[in-house]
């Protein structure tokens, strides 16, 4: 069982992570976190010295859940076609979040792009993961010699979907976005790799 020093610093990670999502990296404060994790003042300097330091320790959160989540669907999902299906199911599956905040991923990365270089380094990490893990899918599928290409399409396609409904709050246009990636997928599988 984890110490109590541990559950604390994960909880204000945890906390963090929500807020840095919801309000922004730069519109939280540290007051903010020190109250959404329920620790006093104090105690938050003993695990973490700047708001920076927290930062870090969320992207390193992240990065930790997203290797486990690709981890279970390699072992959930028996083909790649199922596995990038089950993929573009976060759309669906976050449409409530994405609409009220965009995607997690993408605003964080938007956001410490505009003149926080150093700390937009790290957050890249969390698209370089899929990127990584959706070009194994598609050099399965038979397209090796262009598995990064066609992530990167998907990528960037999901993260037009979650801009573009984030700014519509129309969960409509994301179903109906997300199920033509779904039959660009299907077509691909079947060979046709012809259509965007």
């Amino acid at each position: 069982m984890p110490r109590k020093s541990e559950r604390t610093r994960q909880r204000i990670v945890e906390a963090a992570n929500r807020l840095f999502y919801h309000k922004g990296y730069n519109q939280t404060s540290f007051s903010d976190v020190v109250e959404a994790a329920g620790v006093p003042r104090g105690n938050i300097y003993y695990y973490f010295k700047t708001k920076d330091e927290i930062l870090e320790a969320a992207i390193k959160y992240r990065t930790e859940r997203i290797a486990q989540m690709l981890e279970g669907w390699n072992g959930s999902y028996r083909t790649p076609i199922e596995r990038l299906h089950r993929f573009i199911d976060i759309l669906s599956n976050s449409a409530d979040a994405i609409m009220r905040y965009g995607c997690p991923m993408g605003t964080l990365n938007t956001e410490l792009g505009k003149g926080q270089g150093e700390l937009q380094e790290q957050a890249e990490n969390l698209f370089k993961m899929f990127e990584s893990w959706l070009s194994d899918q598609f050099a399965e599928l038979g397209y090796a010699g262009r598995a990064r290409e066609l992530a990167l399409r998907l990528m960037a396609q999901g993260q037009g979907i979650s801009t573009m409904s984030h700014v519509h709050s129309d969960a409509g246009f994301l179903l109906r976005e997300k199920e033509h990636l779904s039959r660009w997928l299907d077509q691909l599988a079947e060979g046709n790799d012809d259509c965007a």
